[in-house]
């Protein structure tokens, strides 16, 4: 079984949605978050569930898509790396450098 780690970049992505819902609600803020942290918990044991990055098309960085977000990761023999959670509405193209963390 692989470990899931979060990259520090997808834990500041993570802060900043959480800082924008909770404008509104902290509550409902709080939800969002713990939906897509157990979201990824699923590739720990199904790691190839999300579909390759169409705009990188490597086999190993992969998404899953959770409400308008992006989940994008990637796929190492003991690991797999939360990279980036990004608005679907968002250019990834233009913060590529967060795809070659480790």
């Amino acid at each position: 079984m692989k470990k899931l780690i979060w990259t520090e970049s997808a834990v500041d992505d993570l802060q900043g949605i959480f800082d924008f819902i909770s404008k509104d609600s902290e509550y409902y803020a709080r939800i969002f978050i713990g939906k897509i942290m157990e979201t990824t918990e699923k590739l720990i044991e199904f790691p190839e569930i999300g579909r390759m990055v169409p705009e990188y098309d490597i086999k190993d960085i992969r998404e899953l898509i959770f409400q308008n977000y992006r989940i994008i990761y990637k796929i190492e023999e003991k690991r797999i790396l939360i990279l980036t959670v990004i608005h679907g509405k968002r250019d990834l193209i233009t913060i590529k450098e967060n795809l070659h963390q480790e």
